[in-house]
């Protein structure tokens, strides 16, 4: 009969910092790439559980380290989150304005940022979620990176807009907030479908929807 070592613990009991509860060390690896893996196994676990349900003992064990480890680069669940909150609403706002500068052709920008939203939502790793669908989206700080988000597009567009046109920077602004729900509501309910409409058409609807409404505003000579 094999028996298995048993697992070192320190003064309190517990495993020694890089070791998990089933006695297995996690390899050291450079803080950034730590971090990248430590915010992965959090988002497996907050995708499946959301925020209240998650814990932070589950986090460690699904990235196989320590609880120590863990919280040596995030003191607490909350800081967790938001670094994810942050880095996906980067991810998305380079991707919508990377889309909108992509060309100078107003017609295919609609459409590029169209497309760019949809791709995201998406995407296997259910980012969106974490954005979109939190149960933690009363929090203070959650709700304001979010309005930073919303605005940085919408102005994003606004700016577009107004450079085209002879509308006022109001006006302009409450169309990009506009454009901006469009591609929000939409490419959420496209998500319901699953599957049975396809990526592109769905995109290609509301991106036409959009560019007719506004292509008939008058241009700026």
């Amino acid at each position: 009969m094999v028996h298995q070592a048993p697992v070192e613990r320190d003064e309190t009991g517990k495993p020694p910092a890089g070791q998990t509860r089933s006695g297995q060390r996690s390899a050291r690896l450079p803080r950034d790439e730590r971090r990248a893996q430590l915010l992965a196994a959090a988002q497996e676990v907050f995708v499946a559980n959301g925020y209240h349900g998650a814990a932070m003992d589950e986090i460690a064990e699904t990235a196989h380290v320590s609880k120590p480890v863990l919280y040596q680069h995030f003191p607490s669940k909350r800081d967790l989150y938001l670094a994810l909150l942050d880095s996906h609403l980067s991810k998305l706002i380079d991707l919508l304005l990377g889309a909108l500068n992509s060309t100078s052709d107003n017609d295919e920008r609609v459409q590029a940022v169209m497309r760019a939203y949809f791709r995201f939502i998406a995407n296997d790793d259910q980012a969106h979620r974490l954005v979109f669908e939190s149960d933690l989206i009363n929090d203070p700080d959650v709700s304001a990176r979010l309005e930073t988000f919303n605005k940085t597009f919408a102005d994003a567009v606004a700016r577009v807009i107004a450079e085209d046109t002879k509308l006022p920077e109001l006006e302009a602004q409450l169309l990009g907030r506009g454009l901006a729900g469009m591609a929000h509501v939409s490419a959420r309910y496209w998500l319901e479908t699953d599957g049975n409409l396809d990526l592109d058409v769905a995109s290609d609807l509301i991106y036409r929807l959009a560019w007719r409404g506004i292509s008939r505003f008058p241009k700026e000579t």
